[in-house]
């Protein structure tokens, strides 16, 4: 996540889930929860995340040796799903960096004639704070939870698609990097989507998602009143897998991810999800952020109630998810 200019210990909570029902005829419309016959797998989550938040990445900043090593991973990681790259590779160079830096992104083409020239943008941000510098002992910020966590989630729901061949929209699976230096790899990816006139549905962006929080729903999204995504999500897995966070309005989290040049542009439901709720993770951008501190079975529940809402997202026949303001 980009820095957030507070002191993390020092944050209070009090917080209420809104409700997030979907009434009247509204309701009757809306495609009713399904269940999926799709098992995410513990271990292969735990073996995507190790590597990802490993010391050998050396915290993934863009622009260096580690986050070039993270980027063969993912790029070898879509191979190995077959999914096509969109570009003519897999690598998105960024516009507004001054060395290389790429942003990885895979494709996966809509089954329906009609449906297929809509977009779904799932993503996360591969890249981290690197390596401390002047410091003694454990240098390396290995971002586990940020967001190594969200990458491989996405990277979960990519190899369900790859395998089931289910979404009748097109997904683009997009791993950012520069997301630390001010959101510059959606910020230069945008403006070449908006060039080809890029039919976005929706976009959901994963973040910090490590460690659960003790609340009465699953996680939270940002920009909660801007969409009715949070109601759809939870028409969608039947469930109050979204509820609304306080503390991500006060803090205006909707605007410090990848989602928000992403809906800047196309002003179309774009938001991120998160379970980091500023008092279950103490080592937000501090080198304690260690794959050992991730809840590994949390990260693969997750990922398995949110696969049939992302399901209905990409095969829905009208667009049910809209802006509110």
């Amino acid at each position: 996540m980009k820095k957030l200019y507070f002191i993390l210990p020092f944050v209070l909570l009090g917080c209420k889930s809104k409700n997030v029902t979907v009434s009247g005829n509204d309701a009757a419309s809306v495609s009713q929860p399904v269940e999926i016959a799709y098992t995410v797998e513990q271990n292969e989550v735990s073996d995507f995340l190790k590597y990802l938040s490993s010391d050998e990445l050396e915290g993934r900043e863009t622009g260096t040796q580690g986050i070039e090593k993270a980027a063969v991973f993912l790029e070898d990681f879509f191979k190995k799903n077959d999914i096509k790259p969109y570009f003519s590779t897999y690598r998105d160079t960024l516009t507004n960096f001054k060395s290389p830096a790429y942003n990885i992104v895979g494709y996966l083409e809509g089954s329906d004639p009609v449906l297929q020239k809509e977009f779904v943008v799932l993503s996360a941000h591969y890249d981290h704070i690197g390596l401390l510098k002047n410091k003694q002992g454990d240098l390396i910020n290995n971002g586990a939870n940020d967001d190594a966590s969200g990458v491989t989630v996405v990277a979960e729901m990519a190899k369900y698609f790859a395998k089931t061949k289910s979404n009748e929209r097109s997904i683009l699976f997009v791993f950012f990097a520069g997301e630390e230096k001010g959101l510059l790899g959606s910020k230069s990816l945008v403006q070449k989507l908006k060039k080809k006139d890029f039919n976005l549905y929706a976009q959901l962006n994963i973040e910090m998602v490590g460690v659960p929080m003790k609340r009465d729903y699953l996680a939270y999204i940002t920009g909660f009143d801007k969409s009715n995504m949070a109601e759809r999500i939870n028409q969608y897995t039947g469930k109050n897998t979204i509820g609304f966070l306080p503390k991500e309005a006060e803090y205006e989290l909707f605007y410090r991810s990848d989602n928000y040049p992403f809906y800047d542009v196309f002003k179309k439901p774009c938001q991120s999800i998160s379970t980091f709720d500023f008092e279950n993770f103490e080592f937000y951008h501090h080198p304690s952020d260690e794959f050992q501190l991730m809840n590994i079975p949390h990260i693969t529940k997750f990922t398995q109630e949110f696969l049939p809402a992302v399901v209905k997202i990409a095969t829905t026949a009208d667009q049910e998810i809209t802006m509110t303001k």
